[in-house]
C-alpha cells in the first residue's frame, strides 16, 4: 500500500444524493423508473458511478422544467452510452427550449385569466321547447 488515497469509483445512493442535491429516496425512484442504472454489490447494495452525478442533476432541472418521467426516459434515450459534453449540451439545449415553450405557453394563459371579460364569456345554450 502507498498511503495515497485512493479513489471510490462506485458511489452509494447517499453519495449521489449529496453529490447532486436531492434526497436518497430520489435516487431510488429514479433508478426504480429506468433513469439510473446501478451495479449490486455482493451484499446488494446499490453502487453509482461518477457520470450518474450530471445524469441526477439534469433529471432534477428536466422535472422543474416540467417533464414527466417518461419524457425524461426518452431524452435520455437519445444520449449514447458513454455521452461526451457536447451530448449533454444538446440535451441542455433541448430543455432550455422545452422550458421557454412552456413559459410562453403559460403567459398566454396569464393573458386569458387577465381578460376577465373573455375568460367568463359564456356561450348562450339553445334552448328548444
Amino acid at each position: 500500500m502507498t498511503g495515497s488515497a485512493t479513489v471510490q469509483p462506485y458511489l452509494t445512493v447517499g453519495d449521489l444524493a449529496r453529490a447532486s442535491g436531492v434526497a436518497p429516496s430520489a435516487v431510488r425512484f429514479y433508478e426504480a423508473h429506468g433513469l439510473l442504472t446501478s451495479e449490486r454489490t455482493a451484499g446488494n447494495q446499490r453502487r453509482f458511478r461518477e457520470p450518474d452525478v450530471c445524469r441526477t442533476k439534469v433529471i432534477g432541472v428536466a422535472q422543474r422544467v416540467g417533464l414527466s418521467i417518461a419524457e425524461i426516459r426518452a431524452l435520455f434515450a437519445e444520449l449514447p452510452a458513454v455521452p461526451a459534453p457536447a451530448d449533454w449540451g444538446h440535451l441542455t439545449g433541448r430543455l432550455m427550449a422545452e422550458a421557454n415553450h412552456r413559459i410562453q405557453q403559460l403567459r398566454h394563459v396569464l393573458d386569458d385569466i387577465a381578460n376577465v371579460e373573455k375568460l367568463c364569456e359564456l356561450q348562450p345554450v339553445n334552448q328548444t321547447s
